[in-house]
């Protein structure tokens, strides 16, 4: 399984979003620091889900980084989120 696939699934298992986006920018990083050949090391994430409601920007984050687990999230260079309800 991909990073890409882990990330949407352990997302989609925590959260029941109505809305999931997991892109892969790590092309876009060819030449910076953390860029992995082969890609999988520049993320940006959307999710939409009710289980954020009236959680504050830094809840949400946590609450993220607890669903993809400290493997994952360390196997990351880089992690943009856009969270919302």
């Amino acid at each position: 399984m991909t990073r890409t696939e882990m990330i949407e699934t352990r997302l989609r298992e925590a959260f029941a979003p109505r809305e999931l986006v997991v892109r892969d920018d790590s092309e876009r990083h060819r030449g910076h620091a953390g860029f992995q050949e082969g890609g999988e090391s520049h993320f940006h994430v959307i999710v939409r889900s009710e289980a954020f409601k009236g959680q504050s920007r830094i809840a949400r984050h946590r609450a993220v980084h607890g669903a993809l687990g400290p493997e994952l999230v360390t196997a990351i260079h880089a992690l943009s989120l856009d969270l919302g309800e």
